[in-house]
């Protein structure tokens, strides 16, 4: 197929040696745009992809030029084979590390008594966020935060208590042959980061770098003096800080490009896309394809329903089952077994170990947690869900289900949904507008409360999985919400400059040609309409 502008004007700048960051809205073509890059040169390179299979599905479609590997891969190669004697140890319970590593009582924190067991644990998780990052040195910010010691000063006073273990356990870690913590991959990339590696090759491509987390971003710029950079994702999909992954491109210092074509749906559908990426404030707007006529309306037989929450897709696999539906639930049910798991523990009167719960002593106290507490309102649909149906109904619901392949309707979070695409999708109502705020509009009415931008970059991931249709069912809200009307028309924030010439991002209606001038609108495109359900696909 003939490259698009926006991929011409791509390769003009790959070709010109410019370090690249290239915002790829959802379905314009990334992989197709990054293998025309590798397939007109010559150089070798690198493609570091998100994941395992992620880089062997590259690997089928990048010339020989180009290694496609996972950054654990390259980490794994270099000094992670080292370890190979530690790596798949049997898994042991975090008391039995913990009291290897010196941690044999509980400690009272402000009203609260950390058992050795959530100390423990605490410990094992501070090592995890400090391998995420570019730290040289494990220090409080790397310890969790516990439900119930939400106070700085209370977390604080749990950090005394964390980091010395944690530095034990990472110092435990070093050795190749033998240890008490049980190692895994995550800490054989951390070792490999802190030598400051040089990845030999001539160019870099890296995917989904609005997800990156620190020590990738550290590994991947360090190249920088040898090797040309070029990042792709899309910045209004970062919807993983929570777990440590950081936005990479916003700031990244080189030629900045778009891709705002989308062969995955239609114009209709490009629109109301807009209207979240105008609300998070993204650097990029979409440009759906004539030929798909993708529609917004109703749907009684959705092939997925998206949810906000676990919570929420817990309660909407079991309306469907009640209902009669073969129901899948995308990733499985593993991390909902063990939520239910622990709170019939502590409905039993026995303490938990699950992370989110380990400091309740009962459930009575969760829910009075859950009510009235600022910090735990978002365990109140948990409570509600388990107070109404019980856990026994739960853990019943999760066995009935179908592998997603035997499904009628796959049930996901949004955030599980990422990355995939459904033709008939379904957003859930656990997906609530924010708050009033105490202000009344002219009419009386309160006007409501700003829209977080983290929340918009997840409600345009959710409604840009679709081909076919679209009910936007729980979002429906933004229509009434002074936000949902974003002005026009859009111009594209001026991303950092390097020595490069700097090229404009794309606007609505239109693209870039490879000199940055503004063209009209693209054309149909042809589109494979047989592909099926819930596949993973890049045009």
């Amino acid at each position: 197929m003939k490259p698009t502008d926006e991929q011409a004007a791509a390769a003009d700048a790959f070709h010109a040696g410019n370090h690249l960051a290239l915002q790829a809205g959802a379905g314009t073509g990334k992989t197709t745009t990054l293998t025309l890059l590798a397939r007109t040169t010559k150089r070798r390179g690198r493609y570091l992809a998100y994941n395992r299979a992620i880089a062997q599905d590259a690997s089928t479609r990048f010339p020989p030029t180009v290694q496609c590997k996972t950054a654990h891969s390259l980490a794994y190669a270099a000094v992670g084979h080292r370890y190979a004697p530690r790596l798949n140890a049997p898994r042991r319970p975090a008391w039995q590390t913990g009291q290897a590593l010196g941690i044999t009582k509980a400690v009272r924190i402000g009203e609260r008594e950390i058992s050795q067991r959530t100390l423990s644990n605490a410990v094992l998780r501070t090592v995890a966020h400090f391998c995420h990052t570019a730290d040289e040195t494990i220090t409080r910010h790397h310890v969790p935060r516990l439900r119930g010691l939400d106070d700085k000063d209370l977390h604080a006073q749990l950090a005394s208590h964390i980091v010395p273990f944690a530095e034990k356990a990472w110092a435990d870690l070093q050795h190749p042959d033998d240890g008490n913590v049980r190692f895994d991959h995550d800490h054989y990339l951390k070792i490999w980061a802190l030598t400051q590696p040089k990845i030999d090759a001539d160019f870099l491509l890296l995917d989904e770098a609005q997800d990156t987390n620190r020590v990738v971003e550290q590994i991947f710029l360090a190249q920088r003096g040898h090797a040309q950079l070029v990042m792709v994702g899309d910045s209004a999909q970062a919807i993983y800080q929570w777990r440590g992954a950081k936005d990479v491109m916003t700031g990244f210092d080189g030629t900045h490009l778009a891709l705002s074509q989308s062969f995955r749906f239609g114009p209709h559908l490009a629109a109301e896309a807009n209207r979240w990426l105008a609300i998070a404030e993204a650097p990029i707007r979409l440009t759906g394809t004539q030929a798909v006529p993708t529609e917004l309306g109703p749907l009684t037989r959705p092939d997925a329903v998206l949810c906000r929450t676990n919570v929420g897709a817990m309660a909407h696999v079991m309306d469907l089952l009640a209902a009669g539906h073969r129901v899948g639930l995308a990733g499985g049910g593993d991390s909902l077994r063990t939520l239910a798991l622990a709170a019939r523990d502590l409905q039993e009167g026995r303490r938990t170990h699950h992370p989110e719960l380990v400091l309740f002593p009962s459930w009575g106290e969760l829910q009075d947690y859950a009510a009235h507490d600022p910090a735990g309102r978002d365990l109140l649909p948990l409570v509600d869900l388990v107070d109404a149906h019980g856990t026994d109904a739960i853990l019943a619901a999760l066995a009935r289900m179908v592998p997603e392949p035997e499904a009628e309707v796959t049930v996901s979070t949004a955030h599980k949904a990422k990355g995939r695409e459904w033709p008939r999708v379904k957003i859930a109502d656990d997906f609530t507008p924010p708050k009033d705020t105490e202000e009344h509009d002219d009419t009386g009415r309160p006007v409501p409360g700003p829209i977080d931008d983290g929340e918009a970059r997840l409600a345009y991931v959710a409604i840009t999985r679709t081909r076919q249709r679209l009910d936007l069912g729980g979002l429906s809200w933004i229509h009434e919400h002074p936000d949902g009307n974003p002005p026009m028309p859009w111009t594209a924030p001026q991303p950092p400059r390097d020595d490069c010439t700097h090229a404009p991002a794309t606007r609505p209606g239109g693209t870039t040609d490879s000199r940055g001038a503004l063209q009209p609108a693209l054309g149909a495109h042809a589109v494979d309409h047989a592909l099926p359900a819930a596949r993973h696909r890049d045009r």
